[in-house]
């Protein structure tokens, strides 16, 4: 699959937004812990990767009610679905100059139904790359890649399962309303997109 960025200017994809807000102290905090760990850039995105997978549990994995949407309240809450684990994964990696966009799926829902899956795209070597920070649980093994993808959920298209092929430089506004209108996870599941 091509992906394609829908903005061709790349600092758009270092820029910080309402959600991306990696000017905020605990972003910058936690950037700076990951990155005295690391020698390089690629060891940093793969740090911010797997801090984000493994620190911040998947709400409906953790089963806590509280909605986070803004990347320093995932950060500091540490809890998020895969759209605000996302968020967080791209404010930490927009703080260190790493172009990262956000990206989407459409997926089979618990209910039968779909719904829309947030992950990103980091760019290294002239090239984006989907990381998936939704966090491991027993079928689910996603690992940082630059090398073929190694995402949470593959897609079934036979099941109309999609791969997004258009690279956000912010949210999408449909995800972002449903984060911000829900009250608790319970709501934000019967509220998120179906389809972009």
């Amino acid at each position: 699959m091509e992906l394609t960025q829908d903005t061709p200017e790349l600092s758009a994809y270092l820029a910080a937004d309402e959600a991306i807000d990696h000017h905020h102290p605990q972003v910058r905090r936690t950037a700076a812990r990951l990155a005295q760990e690391v020698d390089d850039s690629y060891g940093y995105a793969r740090a911010a990767y797997e801090f984000v997978r493994d620190a911040i549990p998947h709400s409906a994995d953790s089963g806590d009610p509280r909605v986070t949407w803004r990347a320093s309240d995932v950060l500091e809450r540490a809890t998020g679905i895969c759209h605000a684990k996302a968020h967080a994964l791209a404010a930490l990696l927009r703080a260190e100059d790493i172009p990262t966009a956000l990206c989407y799926q459409r997926l089979t829902h618990d209910d039968g139904g779909h719904v829309v899956h947030g992950l990103v795209a980091v760019r290294f070597n002239g090239a984006w790359h989907r990381q998936d920070p939704r966090g491991n649980k027993p079928g689910v093994d996603a690992r940082f890649s630059l090398d073929g993808e190694r995402l949470a959920f593959p897609v079934d298209p036979e099941a109309g399962e999609v791969d997004h092929p258009l690279l956000y430089a912010a949210p999408h506004p449909a995800v972002l309303g449903a984060l911000r209108a829900a009250p608790d996870r319970p709501y934000l599941w019967r509220t998120l997109p179906t389809e972009l």
